[in-house]
Formats: C-alpha cells, structure tokens, sequence
C-alpha cells in the first residue's frame, strides 16, 4: 500500500512540474505562445477598385479609346490666313505655309458625346476649316459638318451622320482633386489612340491663352503628356469617366514640357448642350469687372484674407448692381463652394444658366454677407 502511494504522489507531483514547465516556457518566450493562439490568415484575391493605386489603367483606356476620333481639317488658302493668327497654331499639328498656294489643313481629336453622331472638339482644330472628314476608333471614316463653336472657351461641336456611336459616363469635374490619377487619350503625331497617364496638378488654371475678350480659362492643369495631335481629345479619370477635353501645353517648343490643360467636362456640357440646341453659347453674366486678391490689395484694404475675388467695378443694369454688391466687395463663395481665384468664380458662372440665382457670399469692409444675385444674359 506504501508503494502505491508513493507512486500515486510522485505522479502528481510530476504532473505539476510539467505544468509548471509549459507556463514557464510560454512566459519567457512569448512567440511560443502567440504561435499557439494565432489563427489561419486567408487571403483574398481582390481587384483593386478605383481610387487606390492603380495596378493598370486597362479598363479606363478600353472605354476611352473607343469614343476618341481622328479629325483632319482642310482649308483653302484664302480661308486659311485667320489660321495663321490663331493662338493655338502648332498646338494641333497643322501642316501650315503662310501665303502658300493650295489647300492647307491641320489634324486634332475629338469625343463623341451622342451616340447619334455629335462630336466635340477644340475651336481651333476646326474653326479655320472648309472640309472635315472623321476616322473612328475601328478606322471608319465620314465627312462631318460644323454645329458650332466659342472662341472664348475654345470649344466646338461637329456631327456626323451615324448611329450607335459609343460614349463616355461624365465625371463631376467640380469633384476632382490634385493627385488623383488621370488619362489623356487622342491622337499626338497622328498616332491614333495613344493614351498617356498623369495626375491632376491643378484647377481653376489660367495661362493666358484665349485671344477673345469673352474668354473664360478655368483649365484642369495635368502632367499627362500631351503633344500636337491631342487637341480635343479626352481627358477621363481612372474609372474611364470623361473629366475634360485636352487644350493646350505648356511649351517652349511646341511639344509636350511637363504640362497640359483640358476644359472641365462641366463646363463642356454646358457649352456644347447650348451649341447644339440654339446654335451658339448662351452665357449668363453677373456684370461685373474683377480682379484677383493678393497680400498687397488685402493690406490696401484692411481685410485679413488674401484669396478671393475683388470687384473692381459694375455694370448698369447688370445682375450683380441689381442684387446689391457693391464695388470693393470681395467674394469669397458662390453656393457656399469657395471662391479663391478668378478662373474658380469665371467657372462657376460659366456653367450656370440664364435666370440661375446664385447665392454669393462676399467680404465687406470685414463683414460677411450672403447675397442672391438672378444672372442675366449678356449685354451686348
């Protein structure tokens, strides 16, 4: 019986070493023990969805490349020397002689916008011309006829006659921000369908480029290449949404040096919905001259801000004099969106309509007010 006992407490006792051991070996060496509790990692294979870091731009470019079309200009010489003067020759790749003999004719891009056949372009890929003949994306071709343009937004619309063309989801171009990826497809060199990507670097830019006394520059800045050839061609985010229509570079040479600038598909919709339904812009106006406020006007002033949009001055019977703005207000909002540069609030008018209140917060002598103003047409 004594031996029995022995043995029946010399296992409990080497029961309780053992255990004593296994919470001693856990403790002191803590990887042992999270191996034991840790879990089956599963991985999941999934795409990356637009907005993150794009893998690719495959799908963007698929929708895109389709919808941009190949436009050849031709004019004779006699209708060929306003080109010559135009702001943006050499942009578009225009193989132009002044006062040479002979039809002279330039090349661009262009985005179906209807699956019926409009078109739309730059002004100056197509404002100078006699005939326009378009190639689609499968190398089809058609003459096209001239809807209409604005030379101050340098916009145009084309049309030919077809049918079940593809188009482009517009984006919200008032929603894109700096940094977020971007492609730029038409055709550089005339090198149809090339697609080259970037992001955007800025808004609301303005470079001077628009010789029209009516023009609004409100450009969405890039770093996409863009070269002769681009002109009119699209501009779509990383989901192949239509953001804006390539314009103009930045340029020494007359090729791509770092920058491109595209009109905001917002203010294109406006445009073109206008070109096409009565034949020309239809602009809404506030009536008012402006400039740009900066440290030295903010310290001339007495104001403590150095962004917004100063009224210099106002016309009679304009829609602004008649809400009641005041020259030497600043304006600093428009429908509670902020106002910080002129092109910003040039924009904002500019997609609006005829008969559109706008609710304008403006700066007054250090006061902030809130003042509807009912656009009006223009005064011609």
């Amino acid at each position: 019986m004594k031996n029995f006992l022995s043995f029946i407490f010399a296992g409990i006792i080497g029961g309780l070493i053992a255990f004593g051991g296994i919470k001693y070996t856990n403790q002191s060496n803590p990887d042992l023990a999270a191996e034991n509790l840790s879990r089956q990692v599963n991985f999941i294979n999934q795409k990356p969805t637009a907005g993150n870091f794009p893998g690719n731009f495959t799908e963007a470019a698929q929708k895109a490349m389709p919808v941009v079309v190949h436009i050849k200009a031709t004019a004779s010489s006699r209708s060929s020397q306003s080109n010559n003067q135009n702001p943006f020759g050499g942009f578009f790749g225009e193989d132009m002689f002044p006062g040479a003999p002979g039809p002279q004719s330039g090349a661009g891009s262009g985005v179906f916008i209807s699956s019926d056949g409009y078109i739309v372009t730059n002004n100056h890929v197509v404002s100078f011309a006699d005939e326009l003949e378009v190639t689609t994306y499968d190398n089809r071709t058609y003459k096209a006829k001239l809807i209409g343009t604005d030379p101050g937004t340098d916009m145009a619309v084309i049309k030919i006659d077809a049918t079940n063309m593809p188009t482009l989801t517009y984006a919200d171009s008032d929603k894109a921000q700096v940094g977020e990826w971007v492609l730029a497809v038409g055709n550089p060199f005339d090198l149809t369908s090339t697609v080259t990507a970037g992001i955007i670097s800025a808004k609301g830019r303005n470079i001077n480029i628009i010789r029209d006394k009516r023009r609004i520059e409100a450009f969405i800045q890039t770093d996409a290449a863009v070269n002769p050839g681009n002109s009119g061609g699209a501009l779509v985010d990383d989901a192949g949404r239509l953001l804006g229509i390539n314009t103009a570079i930045a340029t020494q040479t007359g090729s791509y040096a770092g920058y491109s600038f595209a009109i905001p598909v917002n203010m294109m919709r406006k445009i073109v919905d206008d070109i096409i339904q009565f034949g020309s812009y239809q602009r809404a106006y506030l009536g008012i001259s402006i400039n740009e406020m900066d440290a030295e006007l903010s310290s001339e002033l007495g104001v403590d801000i150095s962004q917004g949009v100063f009224v210099e001055g106002l016309a009679d019977g304009g829609a602004a004099s008649y809400a009641g703005i005041l020259p030497r207000d600043i304006i600093t909002a428009v429908n509670n969106r902020p106002v910080k540069t002129v092109p910003e609030l040039q924009e904002i008018v500019g997609t609006a309509k005829v008969g559109d209140v706008l609710n304008i917060t403006i700066n007054r002598k250090g006061k902030i007010k809130d003042i509807p103003v009912k656009l009006k047409a223009e005064q011609r």
